[in-house]
């Protein structure tokens, strides 16, 4: 079978070959959401990311096992629990089912596993009291239990700062409770009002990190194949899962780790702490879903992306490109595997065998869908289905997708066709801020333009 699959490692900060600790087994463990509020387009990266990755693994021929967590305990859970005056399973259950309808959405596939961290108490138990025993813990004088840094030597190994550095950083702020400046709870004694289990040292719950180390032992063993994430775990939660597990077991934890680049908004990262979010379904309901995977996969998953509505109406007419090929000349037969005889499949193999690497597949299928219009081509046209659908693109009916059947609507077309002829003008005058604000108010009534050399169209989108 052929592969030759290479990953960058953020553990050895490089390209490596891929190999699985079982021939066609691959163990991949993803930090999921803690469940408090609704995804946004940061999480639906992560999300499209690993999806990306499953689907290509499996295009390779590997069972892939994927294990991807759910935090339903945590300050976020329980403060939101607070403000809506309601209990933590009732918001962690109502966010989980809002996520399940984001990545459905979005044609995401479900995991092979979906543990809960509160499911799983009695597996981290049994960590925090192993790791006391072998002196890499420690309980507080306020009831937590600490892990200690410095009981681990290769502490920094995935982020590449040295202790001494971390420990200057936040000796400032070190907890008086703590030994070190950088050990980190795996424990917490509970408060008043908070859920909270039995355990050897109090009613409690459990620290963020011990969580992921838990169930990735509990279903991938002390040492499995791909550990991924966003980029902002990569310190401290990462590196923090690393010491424990294997102070905890003889096994070396994950083997290559992943992490996917932020998506920036004004030259900032999105998060929800800074209200720069987009949420998954106020998107959906602007653009299709498709749009979104090809959006957020044009770029390498390592880099940053920036976000903006053109960034999204530019990546519509990109796949309109794609489907326009698929519509003109039908795929005439349904291939079951690659055939690299085929130098637009032997191309678009090596570049995601080379660290998943997207532009450079996607500009593969485009140079495909120009030579299908070139040779009236429906054995290309096959080809080319094929590859956009192994990492989960050009699924949809093209003539659907490109607004070619007929469909309801309350806007009046001669609203709209006043709109375009508004917009021709203020082009012909060179009005490019009218002409962009038109388009945006047309994008925003369900209609996408296309300009050519001669005149202008519309169609509405899917």
């Amino acid at each position: 079978m052929y592969r030759n699959l290479h990953i960058y490692n953020t553990l050895s900060n490089r390209i490596e070959p891929f190999y699985p600790q079982r021939e066609n087994r691959v163990g991949l463990y993803v930090c999921g959401m803690t469940v408090y509020d609704y995804c946004h387009l940061g999480h639906a990266r992560v999300f499209m990311v690993f999806d990306m990755v499953v689907r290509w693994l499996r295009c390779l021929s590997y069972d892939v096992y994927f294990v991807r967590n759910i935090t339903d305990i945590d300050d976020k859970i329980i403060d939101r629990a607070h403000e809506r005056g309601c209990s933590v399973d009732e918001i962690t259950s109502f966010f989980i089912e809002a996520m399940h309808s984001d990545c459905d959405n979005l044609g995401i596939l479900p995991p092979s596993v979906e543990p809960r961290a509160t499911l799983f108490v009695p597996d981290m138990l049994k960590m925090i009291s192993a790791l006391i025993e072998k002196g890499a813990a420690y309980c507080t004088p306020s009831g937590d239990v600490c892990f200690s840094v410095a009981s681990f030597k290769d502490y920094g190994c995935l982020s590449g700062h040295t202790l001494e550095q971390l420990n200057a950083v936040h000796r400032v702020e070190m907890d008086k409770d703590k030994r070190g400046p950088c050990d980190f709870v795996l424990w917490k004694r509970a408060k008043p009002g908070e859920p909270s289990w039995d355990s050897p040292w109090g009613e409690g719950r459990p620290g963020w990190h011990i969580e992921c180390s838990a169930m990735s032992l509990h279903y991938l063993g002390d040492t499995f194949d791909i550990h991924g994430g966003g980029a902002d775990l990569q310190f401290p939660h990462h590196e923090n899962e690393i010491a424990q597990s294997r102070m905890y077991s003889s096994g070396k934890f994950a083997r290559y780790w992943m992490h996917n680049g932020f998506i920036r908004v004004d030259k900032q990262k999105m998060a929800k702490s800074l209200g720069n979010f987009y949420t998954i379904r106020d998107l959906i309901r602007k653009y299709d879903a498709e749009v979104l995977r090809f959006f957020l996969l044009k770029s390498h998953y390592r880099s940053s992306i920036d976000y903006s509505d053109s960034s999204l109406v530019e990546s519509r007419e990109a796949l309109v490109r794609l489907y326009r090929a698929l519509y003109s000349y039908p795929p005439s037969f349904n291939p079951e595997n690659f055939d690299y005889s085929n130098s637009y499949v032997a191309r678009f193999v090596k570049a995601m065998n080379q660290d998943f690497s997207t532009p450079e597949a996607f500009s593969v299928l485009f140079e495909l869908a120009n030579e299908i219009h070139r040779l009236s081509s429906s054995e290309l046209s096959s080809v080319l289905r094929f590859l956009g659908r192994s990492i989960g693109l050009l699924y949809l009916n093209p003539g659907e997708f490109l607004g070619y059947k007929s469909k309801v609507t309350d806007v009046n077309s001669s609203l709209i066709e006043d709109l375009v002829e508004k917009r021709s003008l203020a082009r012909e005058n060179k009005d490019w801020d009218e002409a962009d604000r038109i388009r945006q108010e047309l994008l925003s009534l369900g209609v996408v333009l296309e300009d050519n050399q001669s005149n202008t169209t519309w169609r509405y989108i899917k």
